[in-house]
């Protein structure tokens, strides 16, 4: 990471080269975990949540917290009311989970793609 003006910048600027592969493969991974550590939050608050409003046993509960932030739905209907709604305010969750994930993992890509367009400019 760079710093500038009082900022910490988490890449690099298009005044600055690109980073070298070994470097760009260490922001990858970071990315990664970062996207795994926000997918197993995301699952056991789903589980927690199943469990909770439904009574599920956790193998059922982890079914349908993953089929949920897979974009996949909800496997069976609730049947208490605090579950139907659990499970409409999960899912919503769940969608901009999916959306969010997407984006930490592509990130660092686009951002290298848009670099290396800079870079094309200014030689």
């Amino acid at each position: 990471m760079t710093q500038g003006s009082g900022i910490i910048a988490m890449y690099e600027s298009k005044a600055q080269p690109l980073l070298a592969p070994m470097q760009f493969y260490w922001r990858l991974i970071g990315h990664a975990l970062i996207a795994l550590l926000v997918i197993v939050v995301s699952v056991l608050l789903g589980m927690f949540g199943f469990i909770y409003f439904e009574a599920m046993f956790w193998h059922d509960a982890f079914l349908h917290a993953m089929f949920l932030l897979g974009g996949l739905g909800a496997i069976s209907v609730p049947q208490t009311m605090a579950g139907k709604l659990f499970l409409g305010f999960y899912g919503l969750y769940a969608g901009l989970v999916f959306v969010t994930v997407l984006g930490i993992v592509f990130a660092p890509v686009a951002h290298r793609i848009m670099h290396s367009f800079h870079l094309d400019n200014d030689s």
